[in-house]
């Protein structure tokens, strides 16, 4: 399999560039389908020059974990701006998921907003209401580097915290599958019940 080239994300953020934009962001969420633990939501603001972009960024989902935790490092230390926004389970039992993850996602628009004047938010697949213009793409975390950045510092930031309540709720393999459905911890939620940080919504077939 070639090796990928992380310069091939960059169709979008060229476009807008020669559009005349100038700060152009990234957003993606990562959390929609767990059982349990929060939905989280980065938005970030990368140097676009060639020199600066971080080989090895891709969709999350497509780097290791080891490479996951090294990517996150260098994104925050390069980016121009980002930040990470996060509900928990309580608020999207009340809300919904979608509902949950579009405040999120504004919430984190507005607040880069008030450290940068965003020209372009391009967003993966997602419809929101905000005053930035927004761009969404299908598949966008596999597509805009922007997206991906975001992606890398949405799943790093939510693994951690589903590694330490692993440590908190132990029986669950949260630590393994995430608060993810695997068939070890719905055979868990259905032997010992349910933990604080499991959303109801989701886990009303199995208790």
């Amino acid at each position: 399999m070639a090796k990928h080239d992380t310069m091939t994300m960059l169709e979008y953020e060229h476009k807008a560039l020669e559009e005349g934009k100038k700060y152009i962001g990234g957003i993606d969420e990562v959390g929609r389908g767990p059982l349990a633990g929060p939905v989280v939501v980065a938005c970030c603001v990368m140097p676009l020059n060639d020199e600066d972009i971080i080989q090895g960024v891709n969709d999350s989902k497509k780097v290791s974990e080891k490479n996951r935790e090294i990517l996150y490092e260098k994104i925050k230390e390069k980016a121009i701006a980002y930040q990470i926004e996060m509900l928990d389970e309580k608020a999207i039992d009340e809300m919904n998921i979608l509902e949950a993850t579009k405040a999120c996602m504004r919430k984190s628009i507005e607040d880069i907003s008030q450290k940068i004047d965003l020209d372009l938010v391009l967003i993966d697949a997602v419809k929101i209401d905000t005053k930035v213009p927004i761009e969404p793409i299908i598949k966008g975390d596999a597509k805009s580097y922007s997206i991906a950045c975001a992606s890398i510092l949405a799943k790093v930031t939510r693994d951690r915290m589903m590694v330490e309540y692993d440590k908190q709720y132990p029986g669950y393999d949260f630590a393994s599958n995430k608060g993810y459905g695997s068939a070890k911890h719905i055979a868990a939620i259905k032997s010992i019940g349910p933990c604080e940080i499991h959303r109801k919504s989701f886990i009303k077939n199995f208790i």
